[in-house]
């Protein structure tokens, strides 16, 4: 049928079509729950519209349009500096390889190695939480956290609840700083964490929950926070805030973000 020879399709223009789906996807997932959703949004309706300006051949309108996207581009990357830096973030953290399988991804189930430790960090904070003992726990993901690593003491100290608490006790020489946990062994304390910026932080948290909205916006790493006011956990992913008053659930999503 020659009225549709348009519908023919080569494999290679379906996986196109995924992999812009897949693109697509990942950055819906980047900008979901903040303002940037509706600038994303707006952006793909336009570019929509201007596809099918240019197939039914709208001249004029496909010309303002497509200027109107080529000139937009700079003023996106502005917009989107922290998705673009996110995204850039979870390529670039990625590995491809592994010491057991080929081809085996950081973000592979690694429940079995999480299960141990993230229950006692949680445990910890709790404890902390009721004497208001102020406690900043920074957990590696993919990211490498050398960088603030430098900036404190290097340790070698498999997690164990009493540690944690003596680190975080108020008259300890460590408890200044964050502490970095890396697969289940603390390899830093008394560690500057960089400080974030963002005018929409709510006034009543401190340097200290500034400092783990920084980390987890600059990394992919994950924070806990023990408020040294009110004693209450924080937990910090992607430079937002979480706050679980259930901490069976808080444990749960450590390990799902860890796995």
């Amino acid at each position: 049928m020659i009225g549709l020879d348009f519908l023919e399709f080569r494999f290679l223009d379906i996986l196109d079509i995924i992999l812009v789906s897949v693109l697509l996807y990942y950055v819906y997932k980047l900008v979901k729950g903040s303002a940037a959703i509706n600038i994303f949004t707006g952006i793909v309706i336009i570019y929509l519209i201007w596809k099918l300006t240019q197939l039914l051949k709208m001249e004029m309108l496909s010309s303002v349009l497509g200027e109107f996207i080529g000139v937009g581009m700079f003023a996106l990357i502005v917009v989107f500096q922290q998705e673009i830096r996110k995204f850039l973030l979870m390529i670039g953290s990625t590995n491809f390889s592994g010491k057991n399988n080929w081809f085996q991804l950081n973000f592979s189930n690694r429940e079995n190695k999480t299960q141990n430790y993230v229950d006692i960090i949680v445990e910890a904070c709790k404890k902390l939480g009721t004497t208001k003992t102020g406690a900043l726990i920074v957990i590696r993901r993919n990211t490498k956290l050398d960088f603030v690593k430098n900036t404190g003491d290097d340790m070698d100290i498999k997690v164990n609840r009493p540690i944690i608490e003596s680190i975080f006790y108020k008259n300890s020489t460590l408890h200044d700083g964050a502490i970095v946990i890396e697969d289940g062994r603390i390899t830093a304390t008394r560690v500057i964490l960089p400080v974030s910026n963002d005018r929409d932080i709510p006034l009543r948290f401190g340097l200290r929950h500034r400092a783990a909205v920084g980390i987890s916006e600059k990394t992919d790493a994950v924070a806990l926070v023990v408020s040294e006011e009110t004693g209450q956990i924080s937990y910090l992913k992607n430079g937002e805030f979480n706050i679980f008053e259930d901490l069976e659930k808080l444990i749960d999503q450590i390990k799902e973000d860890l796995s």
